[in-house]
């Protein structure tokens, strides 16, 4: 992508991330994939995101505005998520990650939805984020948050799909979120990038802190609720997976 500007470059990568949801709906929808595999695939998204938190995210917050940037966007960002997801648990999107507990509600569908969105926005702010190093994409944070994606879409599909929505129905509502992924990596680099250091270190360890939030609330407990013991060393394999990839290229 060394041709396309870098705002655009931002918007493409959050569009690959944000992709992922609807691949995730594709397969909810029109196939029956076990749960297990579906949590499997959670479980290995946690591990690769945690690695993204503590080696890509977090250390670049710290390089670009210090201590006291990265600690005030984290807490920031760790505390705007919370409070958001609960506002959005009790209104049916609490399971929206978990294909054998969502709702079957017209309502809960719509949370589901928004609960995704509300995901996805630090998610690919943080994409955006990244190119502003000019040294390319963070793409083990692209790949994080992919992975993290697919069994969401996929859960929160078979909802939809219970709840009688019709295939265009739900394919116009995760595009629609996936062309605001991408709308959030661009706001990233464009937005954000303007601002001095310290706002960018914030910034970046905002998303960091609610993403990490995220896992916590929602992708680990559901991810054990299936596969139990197997969550730990599926996470630790994504782990070493995203450590791997990020000392070798």
């Amino acid at each position: 992508m060394e041709t396309i500007p870098l705002p655009l470059q931002a918007g493409l990568w959050g569009l690959v991330a944000g992709g992922a949801l609807l691949i995730g709906a594709a397969i909810g929808y029109f196939a029956h994939l076990p749960r297990r595999v579906s949590s499997s695939v959670m479980a290995l998204g946690i591990g690769v995101l945690i690695s993204a938190l503590a080696f890509d995210l977090m250390d670049e917050a710290f390089a670009r505005g210090g201590i006291a940037a990265a600690l005030t966007g984290f807490v920031a960002g760790a505390a705007i998520y919370a409070l958001a997801n609960e506002a959005l648990a009790r209104s049916g999107a609490r399971n929206r990650k978990n294909s054998a507990r969502v709702a079957g509600t017209a309502t809960a569908s719509l949370a589901i939805a928004v609960g995704s969105l509300l995901d996805g926005i630090p998610e690919s702010a943080a994409i955006g984020i990244s190119l502003l190093d000019g040294e390319g994409v963070a793409l083990v944070t692209v790949f994080a948050i992919f992975i993290s994606n697919v069994p969401e879409g996929l859960s929160s599909s078979i909802g939809m799909k219970s709840a009688g929505k019709s295939a265009a129905y739900v394919f116009s509502i995760w595009g629609g979120i996936a062309v605001a992924c991408a709308l959030s990596a661009w706001l990233g680099y464009s937005v954000i990038g303007v601002l001095g250091p310290f706002y960018i270190g914030a910034a970046t360890a905002c998303a960091a802190g609610a993403i990490f939030v995220m896992l916590i609330d929602t992708m680990i407990p559901e991810a054990f609720e299936e596969i139990h013991g197997l969550s730990g060393p599926m996470a630790a394999a994504g782990f070493l997976l995203a450590f791997a990839a990020g000392h070798a290229f």
